[in-house]
């Protein structure tokens, strides 16, 4: 069975940090472009960030620019996303996804893989 499965969600304070792990079984990422993406109640599911099957480009949306960090480590088949100085705004599910297709703009870019997601929740 081919899935991707988010772990590292939670509650953080405002200000805070997470780390989500995505893994993958049954495929491996190596190959794969690796994103992730957010939705919070009510509003539509939006890009966050994606990186390169060689992890040599990331891109990000201007919301999370400069706080998020993606990466991978394709010998734990294994992507992961840096939260840092999280905001109350940043609550939402978030998904990480894969494709073969490269990545050139989270924005516009349509994985064929999803995980289930992961709930982040930014509160005092």
């Amino acid at each position: 069975q081919l899935q991707l499965v988010e772990s590292g969600g939670g509650l953080v304070q405002p200000g805070g940090s997470l780390r989500l792990s995505c893994a993958a079984s049954g495929f491996i990422l190596d190959g794969y472009a690796i994103g992730w993406f957010r939705q919070a109640p009510g509003k539509e599911r939006e890009g966050v960030s994606c990186i390169t099957s060689t992890g040599g480009s990331t891109k990000y949306s201007d919301s999370v620019k400069g706080r998020f960090t993606i990466s991978r480590d394709n010998a734990k088949n294994t992507a992961y996303l840096q939260m840092n100085s999280l905001k109350p705004e940043d609550t939402a599910v978030y998904y990480c996804a894969a494709s073969t297709l490269p990545c050139f703009s989270v924005t516009y870019w349509l994985p064929s893989k999803w995980g289930q997601g992961t709930q982040v929740t930014v509160s005092s």
